[in-house]
């Protein structure tokens, strides 16, 4: 059996590493895609063959989870490897302060070419770690590979638009059928949702169709052996019980890592990691001291070995995005618990998702009375206090168990694990909250609460 690069890495060779040996690392992050909204995780109608291909030759990840389902909070979370609420930048469109450290600023300090294309959303100060941001919606993914000078290692930030709303027809010649939906229980089963999903896997095949291209000049310029891609999501789709929720539809993200000098090809993971494991992951494989800052853990070990283990739980947060929220979670690989800090609101998704399709026939269904219980979470006021789910006997976190007995031990050792976390880390309930700026019925601005 050979030794993987990630091996030699972990037998404490890293002072022996030459720059020029050092990975490459092309992140692929795609905006506002479910976790198994593609080919590689099962799904059997999207049409995502690059993603999937990418898969075949690499490591995929089974249990990865975003600290947030939110998209500027996240992305600053994965780049500073830190949690939301330590960032500076909880809640969406807050950008980066600039005291915060970030794998590319290491990464630069360190020699690496750093570029950035596609969607920026992570605030002014974050642009001096990278030596060239590629803007606009058009082929910037292809032109940054291509315009890459070949003399340094690489890291680059590949942020996607799709599969973020709104949603219209002809964004792919050949489009997905709505009998293509596969409609989640935690969804009205009606042509709206069917239409709105089937629009939404158009977005993710084009994207996939700009993943393939990438790849395709990386292999092209012949530096795809040591090059680390990872692609994963930002958050859960955007649909209601999706995006902005700390449910697994939410935070539970697709995330596969190819790397032909590191990674056994074909293979697939259940260790549990968080989003903000990458960034010290990338600096470990690059020989960089990750230094204090820095709150996740390398999974590097998991690349030479699937079966190693990195962590026992992940935590999840969930603060301002077009609505107020307050929301914590912890899970394990089989349970979840969760702490609602403002029971008083409805789980309301982003007002885009209020203003599509679904969620318009969903209000007409509450109206009608027609919802049936699974699905009126959006809507529930109060809101309970705590969660429990039994992940193994309820996958879609339908039944909420923090009252039953025979759960009450699993439910005090993860209430204290949430609490310890949170005041290891200073996180508190905000003692204003932010005033109302969208409609909960219509997705639109309001002037005023």
């Amino acid at each position: 059996m050979r030794f993987s690069f990630v091996s030699i890495l972990l037998l404490g060779l890293c002072n022996t590493i030459q720059a020029a040996e050092r990975p490459n690392f092309l992140i692929f992050i795609a905006d506002d895609m479910g976790w198994n909204d593609c080919g590689a995780y099962g799904h059997p109608n999207i049409r995502t063959p690059h993603i999937d291909e990418l898969a075949r030759h690499g490591m995929r990840f089974d249990n990865a989870f975003l600290t947030c389902s939110s998209c500027s909070p996240s992305r600053c979370s994965i780049l500073t490897g830190r949690y939301p609420h330590n960032t500076g930048a909880p809640e969406l469109h807050q950008p980066l302060p600039a005291d915060q450290i970030t794998v590319a600023k290491l990464l630069q300090e360190a020699g690496y070419y750093t570029a950035a294309a596609g969607k920026w959303h992570l605030g002014p100060d974050e642009k001096k770690n990278f030596d060239k941001l590629y803007g606009g919606r058009e082929n910037v993914w292809q032109t940054a590979i291509k315009q890459r000078p070949r003399n340094r290692p690489f890291f680059m930030w590949m942020a996607f638009f799709d599969p973020h709303r709104p949603y219209r027809p002809g964004t792919i010649s050949q489009p997905h059928q709505p009998d293509d939906a596969v409609v989640p229980p935690y969804l009205p089963d009606v042509p709206e949702t069917k239409r709105d999903l089937a629009m939404y896997y158009d977005e993710i095949t084009r994207m996939d169709a700009v993943v393939g291209e990438v790849l395709a000049e990386l292999e092209k310029q012949g530096d795809a052996e040591n090059t680390v891609v990872v692609f994963l999501s930002d958050n859960g789709r955007p649909f209601p019980r999706g995006k902005t929720t700390i449910y697994d539809s939410g935070i539970k993200t697709p995330w596969i890592v190819r790397w032909p000098k590191g990674v056994e090809p074909g293979g697939a993971t259940q260790s549990l990691i968080s989003s903000i494991d990458l960034a010290p992951t990338l600096l470990e494989l690059a020989a960089i001291d990750a230094g204090p800052t820095f709150q996740g853990k390398s999974f590097a070990r998991v690349l030479a070995n699937p079966q190693a283990k990195t962590r026992e739980e992940i935590y999840a947060e969930h603060n301002w995005h077009d609505f107020n929220a307050h929301d914590r979670a912890v899970r394990t690989l089989r349970y979840k618990y969760i702490e609602n800090g403002y029971q008083d609101l409805p789980g309301t998704p982003p007002a885009d998702a209020v203003r599509g399709e679904t969620y318009q026939a969903m209000l007409r269904l509450h109206d009608e009375g027609k919802l049936p219980a699974n699905q009126l979470q959006c809507f529930a006021v109060p809101r309970p206090a705590a969660e429990l789910y039994d992940l193994q006997k309820d996958p879609y976190e339908m039944h909420n168990v923090a009252d039953d007995p025979a759960y009450a031990k699993i439910r005090d050792e993860l209430k204290q694990k949430l609490a310890d976390s949170r005041e290891a880390t200073g996180d508190r309930v905000p003692e204003q909250r932010r005033p109302r700026k969208f409609d909960r019925r219509t997705g639109k601005r309001v002037d005023r609460p």
